[in-house]
């Protein structure tokens, strides 16, 4: 008998779908007709068991306790869904074969392998788990998955990452929210301190942000333009302006954006180009190309919809997986991949009709698809366990779904079908030219065909220039002076913060770790961005002002009383690129966790050293913590993230997909 474990029982019965029927309903499971069997986890069947569970004496929160590093990591059934549990180690035990279907990512590959281990699967057995990927739920492309299964071993790499970044959350998390909830207690604070290695940096990224705009103090500066004009030109041909580029004996008139501050300079400038002749150095007219834009994975999903739609992480989230578990009309959502195989281009005929039945206001752009076009999103070297968010071939109008779904949907197909469509195509001239010893330049862009961006029709800024010549002699009609002032940057939207968290680089300080990290390094995971964000709402850490994310009170005083190694970002982005490493065979689990253990221990150290005093600015505690502390201590697992959402043993973690921990 083959036994098929999947994450969920919505992926169960899909797969139950595509195996041979009739069909026989159990407790907890599907018979086929074949004799094989499909059951399911439902998230997390196993979590981590409570401190005291190592010690007693862990149940009071106590200094001398920390940091708390189990010695051997305890698994424990979750209430709810023991009676899972016992039906799934029941059919592991009489099965001749196990098939892992977890979701096509590190978390799925974890939730279901802790099972596995826990139910004490070895040797030959163990050996010779497949793994069954799926990102698309309809009955074919579950039977073409059913058909290309992997060996499990090839996953252990993703499952180890998995299960150092659970523990080390854990370890983290935990005894750093202990440590500081004890002198923030000392101070008089009546709250839980809640430090996670993701959440309290992005706080950080926020409360920074805003302390910059409330601290900004805008400046003036100054620009010139040089209006131009071609001598003996054709009658309504317009003048044109270049813009003055100051050299480098203007630098100590310049801050260091290079803005010009001083008034004077300008005008002066502005005085002896009027009425001079003007020399073309060079001009550069060249046209170009701009490829379709990928298709979405989720945080590319998200920062569009919160563009267009003002939608929040969560919301795109919950839709998409809507769209895929209960529709089926998308691929799987929790995606970090923007590619597809090259085998899946042969659907694209069954999807682009799907896409124009399920939606009339996409027929035309179904019509105008040339799907003979295979471009840089059909590559196999980019997909792995999961690939792009795309919709699928199953028919169903989009009228029946509600107005967030079916938006989501749109932004989806239409991604989609832009992958067959031509280059948008565009002419670029770049004029440099010389008025009395200054340099001047002039860009222009106009468009020659629309290309794929005719599905996304919005209106083209075009800018005039002449075709001009080197050595050519224009005319300088007159110099204009442009007063302008710095502005501040821009609070937090949704968009802006999941793309900051996306690419976290540019938040870090640490210049040399800064030089390492690759553009594509981010904060927290496709899969728990959404639910990071949500946390520090639910917190009252962060608020939304008008479309604005902006950090409450509480908050920034949080930010102000935490040490900066744990209000920045380069640490955890340190620890996403290490947990890559590990899944790709590039580190190993013990070179990460281990020193993890020892700076625990340097940070509560000098945490108790430092004393509470750091701490007393705090205010009172937000309206989500008004219970005593006492009250809370019991309970203080749900307020950290810490209760049946972090998990270790062999091969455990938490399911952040569904609950945040960090």
């Amino acid at each position: 008998m083959k036994l098929y474990i999947a994450e969920k029982p919505s992926l169960g019965r899909a797969v139950a779908d595509a195996l041979p029927k009739p069909h026989r309903k159990a407790d907890g499971c599907i018979y086929a007709g074949n004799g094989d069997v499909v059951s399911w986890c439902i998230g997390h069947l196993l979590t981590q068991v409570d401190p005291e569970a190592y010690d007693p004496s862990f149940k009071q929160w106590k200094f001398e306790h920390l940091p708390i590093i189990p010695e051997k990591w305890k698994l424990k059934s979750v209430a709810t869904t023991s009676k899972q549990l016992s039906i799934l180690k029941k059919l592991i035990k009489q099965a001749e074969q196990l098939v892992h279907v977890g979701d096509p990512d590190r978390e799925g590959q974890l939730l279901v392998d802790e099972v596995i281990h826990f139910s004490g699967v070895k040797g030959n057995k163990l050996k010779q788990v497949e793994r069954c990927l799926i990102s698309d739920l309809t009955v074919n492309a579950v039977k073409r998955s059913l058909q290309q299964l992997r060996s499990n071993q090839d996953f252990i790499p993703l499952s180890t990452s998995a299960l150092a970044r659970t523990r080390a959350d854990w370890l983290y998390g935990l005894n750093l929210t202990r440590a500081y909830t004890l002198l923030a207690q000392k101070s008089g604070y009546k709250g839980v301190i809640s430090v996670g290695r993701v959440q309290t940096p992005l706080l950080g990224i926020v409360a920074r942000r805003d302390k910059e705009i409330e601290q900004f103090v805008s400046k003036p500066f100054y620009e010139v333009l040089a209006h131009c004009q071609v001598i003996n030109q054709q009658q309504n041909q317009p003048n044109f302006t270049a813009k003055w580029q100051p050299s480098d004996a203007c630098a100590p008139y310049q801050d260091s954006e290079g803005r010009v501050l001083v008034k004077g300079l300008a005008e002066n400038v502005a005085a002896r180009i009027t009425n001079q002749p003007a020399t073309v150095k060079s001009f550069i007219n060249k046209n170009k190309k701009q490829v379709a834009p990928l298709p979405y994975n989720l945080s590319s999903l998200q920062i569009d919809a919160a563009k267009r739609f003002g939608y929040s992480a969560q919301q795109v989230l919950d839709a998409a997986q809507a769209l895929y578990e209960r529709h089926k009309l998308i691929t799987y959502p929790r995606s970090d991949s923007r590619y597809l195989p090259r085998n899946h281009h042969q659907q694209a005929k069954y999807v682009t009709q799907a896409i124009a039945n399920n939606d009339s206001a996409m027929q035309e752009a179904v019509q105008g698809a040339n799907l003979t076009i295979k471009g840089r999103a059909w590559n196999d070297s980019k997909v792995d366990a999961h690939h792009a968010i795309i919709p699928t071939d199953t028919k169903k109008s989009t009228n029946t779904l509600d107005l967030i779904s079916k938006n989501i949907y749109q932004l989806i197909a239409r991604q989609y079908l832009c992958q067959f469509y031509d280059d948008y195509c565009y002419a670029e001239c770049i004029a440099e030219i010389e008025i009395n010893q200054g340099l001047f330049v002039s860009k222009a862009k106009s468009k020659q065909s629309d290309g794929w961006k005719i599905l996304f029709p919005q209106k083209e800024t075009e800018s005039f220039l002449p075709t001009l010549k080197k050595g050519q002699v224009l005319h300088c009609e007159r110099g204009e002076v442009l007063d302008k002032n710095t502005q501040p940057p821009a609070f937090f939207t949704d968009a802006t913060l999941l793309a900051a968290m996306s690419n976290i680089a540019r938040f870090v300080k640490d210049p040399e770790l800064k030089k390492i990290l690759k553009e594509t390094d981010g904060l927290g995971t496709e899969a728990t961005r959404a639910g990071i964000i949500e946390l520090l709402f639910k917190r009252q850490f962060l608020q939304r002002i008008g479309k604005t994310i902006q950090a409450t009170e509480v908050g920034r005083k949080l930010i102000e009383s935490l040490p900066d190694s744990l209000t920045l970002p380069d640490m955890t982005a340190l620890w996403e690129m290490q947990l890559n490493a590990i899944s790709q065979k590039e580190q190993t689990y013990q070179g990460f966790v281990f020193p993890l253990q020892d700076q625990l221990g340097n940070i509560i150290s000098k945490a108790i050293a430092d004393g509470p005093q750091a701490l007393v600015n705090l205010p009172a505690s937000p309206a989500g913590f008004k219970k005593s502390f006492s009250k809370r201590k019991s309970t203080a697992r749900k307020t950290t993230g810490f209760k049946k959402t972090t998990k270790a043993s062999t091969n455990a973690k938490p399911k952040t997909k569904r609950a945040v921990t960090k």
